[in-house]
């Protein structure tokens, strides 16, 4: 990088800390720096090229599937999901170790499939779950930790908000990414039981003595329930991988899906639908905020050059591939105890994703990758979003529920290293698109 060029970037990342320390909205704050860097050290025409970089960003047919699938998620939040989630995948788990506490792991991670927030997966499961696993007895602070680290599945699996962003920041198929999360999300979710399991039985206090046993006939008919809700899923999944359908109208179809199981469960009503209509509208348009911020930011740093040379600057330096993930590891962890996912994904994409191509690595893995660290730093110790959810659900202690979560913050560690070392855990079902 040249000196003129060390001052702008000094200049812009103080400018966005300013911003950011106090309290402006990070869609602002970004449009703010774009607006400094166009200014100030360039002869670009900052209203041109605010309105140019907002259009072709936010003008996206594939950005489309981003409200439906929030909004998917909202009816099916107002439609006692997670009391059905509960009482259909409880009569299935008692044979384990731990029993009752895998709820909290396999409920977040079908939960995970229809919302694609973390918060939202932590809410909903934990207003159910955490009451029931107290009132019979569980350890409460493995409770609470599986809660925490299964709550961050709502990133991973797909259909995934964070993953849309991601897709459209990257300029990488949303299908692909949401193919890419299965596996790893299904890795977590063994990670997260596996533990559990091992709790359970080295530790006598952790589950309590078994209950009586319900019969075939019996864990039959409390999950009728659930199966709707899985069938709903599994059509949406499935019309994505199959090509019956882009992401978008997969998305509608969730939507319409949604909206009857809503109505079988006589949930829907006017009130309902339209809190739901309401809530969807207003997270789909911040994020398409802070998406038009970022694109404007972006616009602002390439004419600056900024990227090409900061990316210039670090290939100089020879790093080992490991060794720049690490160092991007680290970065996200840092960041997510100040800002969420979303927010940490479109802020960092221009200088990022250069760098990740320019080590050779796949911009889906990378997507996958990333979203696992993301989801570390929503339960890093003492500022992780889930654990201020939680605190408000228990009324426990910000770093008792911090300590709780670092065996769960650790798994998603292991998760993260066993995608660098094996790669076709994400990779190997979109790879699958190009041989059919």
């Amino acid at each position: 990088m040249t000196p003129d060029q060390t001052q702008i970037a000094l200049t812009l990342v103080i400018v966005l800390f300013v911003f950011l320390g106090s309290g402006v909205w990070i869609a602002l704050s970004l449009l703010g720096v774009g607006w400094v860097g166009l200014a100030f050290f360039s002869a670009v025409p900052v209203e041109k090229s605010l309105a140019t970089s907002i259009w072709q960003t936010t003008a996206s047919w594939t950005l489309a599937a981003l409200p439906l699938f929030i909004w998917m998620g909202e009816i099916l939040f107002r439609a006692r999901l997670s009391e059905i989630l509960f009482r259909g995948i409880a009569p299935w788990v008692t044979w384990l170790p731990g029993r009752l506490m895998h709820v909290n792991v396999l409920g977040c991670g079908v939960f995970a499939a229809i919302c694609g927030s973390s918060a939202a997966t932590v809410a909903t499961i934990g207003r159910m779950s955490l009451p029931e696993l107290e009132r019979n007895g569980y350890n409460r602070t493995l409770s609470v930790g599986s809660l925490a680290g299964s709550g961050t599945l709502g990133l991973l699996i797909p259909p995934s908000i964070i993953m849309i962003v991601y897709g459209v920041a990257a300029d990488v198929s949303i299908v692909r990414l949401f193919l890419a999360g299965v596996l790893p999300g299904l890795m977590l979710i063994v990670l997260f039981m596996g533990y559990i399991g091992f709790m359970a039985v080295v530790r006598a206090d952790a589950v309590p003595k078994e209950s009586a046993r319900l019969s075939l006939r019996e864990k039959v008919a409390r999950s009728g329930g659930l199966l709707p809700v899985v069938l709903l899923i599994l059509a949406v999944i499935s019309s994505i991988y199959l090509g019956i359908a882009t992401a978008t109208e997969a998305a509608a179809g969730g939507v319409i899906g949604a909206l009857i199981l809503a109505a079988w469960t006589r949930a829907l009503n006017r009130h309902m639908f339209v809190e739901s209509l309401l809530s969807a509208t207003r997270l789909s348009c911040m994020i398409f905020f802070i998406l038009a911020g970022a694109a404007f930011l972006t616009t602002s740093l390439a004419y600056n050059g900024l990227p090409r040379a900061l990316a210039g600057w670090i290939g100089g330096m020879d790093l080992n591939p490991y060794t720049l993930m690490a160092a991007l590891c680290v970065l996200y962890i840092v960041l997510g105890c100040f800002i969420e996912g979303i927010s940490m994904i479109v802020l960092t994409a221009t200088v990022v994703l250069p760098l990740v191509s320019h080590a050779g690595f796949d911009l889906i893995w990378f997507g996958i990758f990333v979203i696992i660290v993301v989801e570390m730093a929503q339960i890093t110790p003492p500022l992780g979003f889930n654990l201020f959810v939680i605190q408000g659900l228990t009324g426990m202690g910000i770093f008792k529920v911090a300590r709780a979560a670092i065996p769960f913050f650790l798994l998603l560690l292991t998760g993260a290293v066993l995608l660098t070392i094996f790669p076709e855990i994400a990779t190997w079902l979109p790879s699958t698109m190009d041989r059919e």
